[in-house]
């Protein structure tokens, strides 16, 4: 068993909480948040004791942390985790700030560090990606990727998230450099407030259109809204030679009602705990081969960094109306 400290018992900390709860090979010793209530309250339901970051770093019983924290003390968390020799899975994204970021190479290059990338766990766009690797839709030329929220979050959670690229369509630029199969050299963003006022006010947009441009000539269109108006939206169209590789929204149940005037179909899952819910589990279970050294983390540091520049470089476009060399 290997024994995991959990920093951060906020909404996704409970979710990983869970996950490492119901793996066999770990069990969760400790729970680190600056509110104490919260803290206490995780820890009363996993039987895992509240404990100070720096007793958790210097516990050498310890194997390994989940970085689950606010996400301005993400990349200190993993300095200090890594300095400590602790294994790491952090969510998502690195920074706030890529200049940051890139200055912690020295530390966190080699270190044992697993970036929470979900996306790329999930089941059907593991799938696809099997696909497109196996050329079931001939040599990628273009790439349509879709995620919509259901609805805006609230204004509070904006002003602190980092903004619509580095909060929400990082997941997205994660996903398009793994599809694409090699980096994104030019960038062009175009964004509006179009869903909730408060969100322009707080300095952000709510809706983008994203696109990304390779040195081969590939190109990626990622379509970014805090609200469909439909449910959790889903979706990835990758365009080949020889045809199209497609995965669609997931929905609550496949039973679909047919009559007269027409079909209907379920509800979509509801917002990522739901829609992604295998691909945490699955997450969890790559740490712990990670922990007994049978793997290498499949998302590091450099993902962590060549995501946080898209979305840097995303929001540069957006400034200034022209496109972004990388």
């Amino acid at each position: 068993m290997f024994k995991i400290a959990l920093l951060g018992a906020g909404r996704i900390g409970k979710i990983h909480a869970a996950n490492a709860m119901a793996h066999q090979a770990l069990t969760l010793s400790h729970v680190v948040d600056p509110v104490a209530a919260s803290a206490e309250a995780l820890a009363a339901e996993t039987g895992a004791a509240v404990a100070a970051l720096e007793t958790v770093l210097a516990d050498g019983g310890v194997d390994g942390v989940i970085v689950a924290s606010s996400t301005d003390a993400h990349l200190d968390h993993c300095l200090a985790a890594a300095a400590a020799g602790k294994a790491i899975f952090c969510e998502k994204p690195l920074d706030m700030d890529l200049g940051r970021a890139r200055a912690a190479a020295a530390q966190l290059r080699d270190a044992r560090l697993f970036l929470g990338f979900n996306r790329r766990f999930d089941p059907s766009f593991r799938a696809l990606k099997a696909r497109l690797d196996a050329g079931a839709a001939g040599a990628l030329e273009t790439l349509q990727i879709t995620s919509n929220d259901p609805a805006p979050p609230p204004v509070s959670y904006v002003k602190v998230s980092g903004g619509l690229f580095k909060d929400m369509a990082i997941h997205d630029f994660d996903m398009a450099r793994w599809l694409l199969g090699e980096e994104p050299s030019e960038v062009f963003a175009w964004g509006s407030c179009l869903v909730d006022p408060a969100i322009g006010e707080a300095g952000d947009i709510d809706t983008a259109r994203t696109m990304l441009k390779t040195a081969s000539g590939k190109l990626c269109v990622i379509a970014n809204s805090r609200r469909s108006g439909f449910g959790y939206d889903q979706r990835i169209e990758a365009y080949g030679a020889a045809g199209m590789v497609r995965a669609d929204n997931a929905t609550e149940s496949t039973v679909q009602v047919w009559r007269e005037d027409g079909a209907a179909a379920d509800r979509f899952q509801n917002f990522f705990l739901d829609r992604y819910a295998a691909a945490y589990r699955a997450e969890m279970a790559h740490f712990a081969d990670i922990l007994a050294g049978k793997a290498e983390p499949a998302i590091g540091y450099a993902d962590g960094v060549a995501a946080l520049a898209l979305a840097e470089a995303a929001a540069q476009s957006l400034k200034t109306g022209r496109p972004v060399s990388l």
